[in-house]
């Protein structure tokens, strides 16, 4: 599956499914990163921004926000969603692939949770992200971002099935670790309820690749950044081998 057609038709359902999703964590993570780098963001990027639930935090916040997604159906819900709650509120929604990121200014931060880098499928595309990121941010400006370590995908992830069922959807979710491209594939079905109690039934297919945290410091580095801190989940705690997910700090020279 390409990119750009992923979530095209989870959009509709993503919110539900992620709920109980941590945003709060991601933006405590980002405050603190702030706090920690003495820096005060007025303009920030998130990345693999989705529906905007993360955006609603940063709007609270009364940051001037460039929503970034490939998805056009996620970007959808998301400016609906935002409009709503935050109607008044600066924020720019631009459909772009992260590889090929483009602003028409400047930035004092940029963001990137919730695993989007996983997406990214060769080490030359995190090379191109890191890149890009870099010019679009103002000299001392932060790069914040986490990514599933190599043990989740290979040892959570990795040939395991996973089910779900609610009164307004179900899903069966497979997952195929490849070893030689440490990757792994995520094949899943839903049963979405319409509304005359008849359940629509769709497929997607999702491809993350696990990247090792000294290769992502080392293309940081060669980008130009400075690397502040790798920590692990959620936490200031260095990453364990079992830790599922990583965190960095990095910051552009000034």
């Amino acid at each position: 599956m390409s990119l750009s057609s992923s979530y095209r038709r989870l959009a509709d359902v993503y919110d539900h499914l992620m709920a109980d999703a941590p945003y709060d964590q991601w933006m405590g993570f980002a405050a603190e990163a702030w706090r920690l780098t003495r820096t005060r963001p007025r303009r920030v990027a998130e990345l693999g921004c989705g529906t905007g639930s993360l955006t609603r935090y940063l709007l609270e916040r009364e940051l001037e926000v460039w929503g970034v997604d490939l998805s056009a159906d996620m970007l959808a819900v998301a400016r609906e969603k935002v409009q709503r709650s935050h109607p008044r509120a600066a924020v720019h929604w631009l459909r772009q692939d992260i590889r090929e990121l483009a602003l028409p200014e400047l930035v004092d931060s940029v963001i990137s949770f919730c695993d989007t880098l996983n997406y990214i499928p060769d080490a030359e595309g995190i090379k191109q992200v890191f890149a890009r990121v870099f010019a679009t941010l103002t000299p001392g400006g932060t790069f914040l971002f986490d990514v599933h370590t190599p043990y989740k995908i290979a040892e959570v992830f990795g040939n395991e099935s996973f089910s779900y069922q609610d009164e307004h959807v179900a899903y069966i979710w497979q997952s195929i670790y490849y070893e030689d491209e440490e990757a792994v594939e995520h094949d899943l079905t839903l049963f979405v309820r319409e509304k005359d109690d008849l359940y629509r039934r769709f497929h997607e297919r999702h491809r993350q690749k696990a990247y090792s945290l000294e290769a992502l410091r080392q293309w940081l580095a060669d980008t130009g950044f400075d690397v502040l801190s790798i920590t692990a989940d959620f936490t200031s705690q260095p990453v364990a081998t079992d830790s599922e997910r990583a965190f960095f700090i990095a910051r552009k020279p000034h």
